[in-house]
């Protein structure tokens, strides 16, 4: 059991208003990623679900019961931070039941839960092992085992892989995602990393400025953005704009193509750029076209073969089918 309402839910510091007041439910078992850049909320709104912070007004139900005043240990949810907070004298397995030992559960029970979550989470072999003897994601992986062996009705991630390199990141971003597979277990998963938003969540929760742009699918968001914001923040590259003539050409204000919608050319196309800077990944190559009219570089994602080089003259071709369009307030015009 894991469901979660907030109704009209907001936050103020004194006369500042970080959350405006906000409505959102998440299912039993979902996957949830609330991302947006610094300083959106995100975090805050994690908070208050937490029980860190106090509401300043709405409620947050969690399996139907009014949770809002509830302290943060009642309210059955287990929370995993950036920073490990591992205990550094203790063993891996005394940190794990640390939780337990203070809810003064049965010792049986606590070697149960500990050797599950550590077999969940493949750190059997290091038990007796203490926190200075691991690695980065090996303690990351404790601090989620931690929260496992309470049995929680969800679990809330706080940005847990900022403190990774990209490698782990990308190891540890798996590991909790067949975690949820496993455990079916409702998880709220903060990141500023869109990549992450993508790749992990069965819904994406877009924040900006403590308000709610957009929820929905990975896809759904990716495919038809709600407006300008959601659409520039959405996908890597980023979404290319672009304004006067050629968006006035669309009856838009603005309008959106991706960068894997647009067919390079050294010979012709519907646009004439430069080639900028071109960045070589492998199997991708990412140009950056300087256009006549437009402020910023249009990106264009091509083969990793591609033969153009900084200089040279490129033309490119829409796909017409992918174009998107905003009006004069930034939202998607249908």
């Amino acid at each position: 059991m894991g469901r979660m309402v907030l109704e009209k839910v907001e936050k103020r510091f004194g006369d500042v208003t970080v959350i405006p007041p906000l409505d959102l439910e998440i299912e039993d078992g979902e996957f949830v990623v609330f991302v947006g850049p610094s300083g959106c909320g995100k975090s805050t709104l994690l908070r208050l679900i937490a029980g860190l912070e106090d509401v300043t007004g709405g409620v947050i139900r969690i399996d139907g019961r009014d949770a809002t005043t509830v302290p943060p240990a009642k309210r059955g949810l287990a929370m995993v931070f950036q920073s490990y907070a591992l205990y550094p004298h203790m063993t891996v397995r005394k940190n794990i039941s640390f939780p337990l030992r203070m809810a003064k559960l049965d010792k049986a029970e606590q070697d149960r839960r500990v050797e599950q979550a550590a077999a969940v989470l493949n750190l059997t072999d290091y038990l007796d092992r203490r926190p200075g003897q691991l690695s980065g994601g090996q303690r990351q992986r404790v601090a989620i085992g931690r929260a496992i062996v309470r049995e929680p009705a969800a679990f809330l991630f706080d940005e847990p892989l900022s403190n990774l390199d990209a490698a782990l990141r990308v190891g540890m971003r798996l590991e909790i995602s067949e975690l949820h597979e496993r455990l079916k277990t409702t998880m709220i998963y903060v990141t500023h990393d869109q990549v992450e938003a993508m790749t992990m969540a069965d819904k994406i929760v877009v924040l900006h400025a403590g308000r709610i742009e957009q929820v929905g699918s990975p896809l759904e968001l990716y495919r038809t953005p709600r407006n300008r914001f959601v659409a520039g923040f959405i996908g890597s590259p980023r979404m290319n704009f672009l304004e006067g003539p050629e968006a006035r050409r669309h009856d838009a204000s603005a309008i959106g193509i991706r960068p894997e919608h647009i067919m390079p050319s050294p010979n012709e196309g519907a646009w004439k750029g430069r080639v900028g800077v071109s960045e070589h990944l492998g199997s991708d190559t990412f140009l950056h076209v300087h256009m006549e009219g437009c402020a910023d570089p249009v990106t264009v994602r091509s083969g990793g073969e591609v033969d153009m080089h900084h200089g040279d003259t490129i033309y490119m071709t829409p796909d017409a089918g992918h174009i998107h369009r905003f009006d004069d307030q930034g939202l998607r015009i249908a």
